[in-house]
C-alpha cells in the first residue's frame, strides 16, 4: 500500500450504501446483499500521483471510484507510456485480476486526489458466487472492456491522427456522461497524446486547428468539447486535414 494512502473502514454505512447503490454493477442487488457488500468495502483516499496498483502485483482487491480520476496505463522499458483508460467516479477497476487470480495487467495511478472503496478478493469472490445476477453484470463489464480494447486497437491501426484524436475525445465524453452543455474533460494534452499514441506536439497542432473551427476550446489542464457532431463525423470517416 502506498505511504500516502490511508484506509478508513469506519466510513458511515449510509455513505457506502448511497455510493454503491448508484453503481450500475451493484444497483440491482437486494437490500440485504447490498448491506453485506457495504461491510466489505473499506474507504481510502489516495493523493495525486500515487500508485494504487502496479502491473504484476497480485490482484487482491477490487476498487470503486468515489471521487477523482484513476489512470490505467502501461510503460515500455525505454520509458514510453501508454494510457489505456481513465476511470472516474461511479466506475470500478481491478476486476480482471480479482476474478481470474492472475497478476495485475496494468498500472493504476491516481490522476487526481482520489477517494475509493476497496473490497478484498477473499470477501468478494464468495459474494459474487452467491449472487448469480451480479456475476452476469461482471460478464457484461468484461465484454465492455474487451470492446473498448478492440476499438483502441482498431483506431491505432486504421485511423489517422485526426480520427484517433476525435474518437478518443468522444469516448471520454461519453464515458463521463457529460451533457451537451458541459463537455469539459479534465485531461492534459500530454495525457491525450499517450492515449492515442502520437506526440504532444502533433496533438497540440491538431487541437489548435479544431479550436479555430470552434470544435473544442483549450483550457489549462482541460479540453472542452464544443461540437460533438463534427468530431463524430471525423471519427467515423477516419479522415481529416489539419
Amino acid at each position: 500500500m502506498p505511504q500516502d494512502k490511508t484506509g478508513d473502514p469506519r466510513q458511515p454505512a449510509g455513505n457506502k450504501l448511497s455510493v454503491l447503490r448508484k453503481h450500475p454493477i451493484f444497483a440491482d442487488l437486494e437490500p440485504e446483499a447490498l448491506d453485506q457488500l457495504c461491510r466489505y468495502a473499506k474507504h481510502t483516499t489516495v493523493k495525486r500521483g500515487a500508485t494504487i496498483a502496479a502491473k504484476g502485483d497480485p490482484g487482491n482487491s477490487l476498487f470503486a471510484v468515489i471521487a477523482g480520476t484513476v489512470k490505467i496505463s502501461s510503460s515500455s522499458p525505454d520509458g514510453r507510456n501508454a494510457i489505456l483508460n481513465l476511470i472516474g467516479p461511479g466506475e470500478i477497476f481491478g476486476e480482471i485480476a480479482v476474478l481470474d487470480g492472475a497478476p495485475r495487467s496494468a498500472d493504476a495511478t491516481a490522476n487526481t486526489n482520489c477517494e475509493l472503496y476497496v473490497i478484498d478478493r477473499r470477501d468478494f469472490l464468495p459474494f459474487v458466487k452467491s449472487q448469480p445476477a451480479l456475476a452476469m453484470k461482471f460478464i457484461e463489464l468484461l465484454c465492455a472492456r474487451l470492446r473498448w480494447t478492440s476499438q483502441q486497437v482498431e483506431q491505432v491501426i486504421l485511423q489517422n491522427l485526426p480520427g484517433r484524436l476525435a474518437s478518443a475525445l468522444l469516448g471520454l465524453t461519453e464515458e463521463r456522461k457529460l451533457d451537451s452543455g458541459s463537455g469539459t474533460l479534465a485531461i492534459t494534452q500530454q495525457e491525450i497524446s499517450e492515449m492515442v499514441g502520437m506526440t504532444r506536439e502533433s496533438i497540440n497542432k491538431q487541437l489548435r486547428a479544431w479550436a479555430g473551427r470552434n470544435w473544442v476550446r483549450l483550457e489549462h489542464g482541460a479540453i472542452v468539447v464544443l461540437d460533438t457532431d463534427a468530431l463524430r463525423e471525423l471519427a467515423e470517416s477516419g479522415l481529416g486535414g489539419e
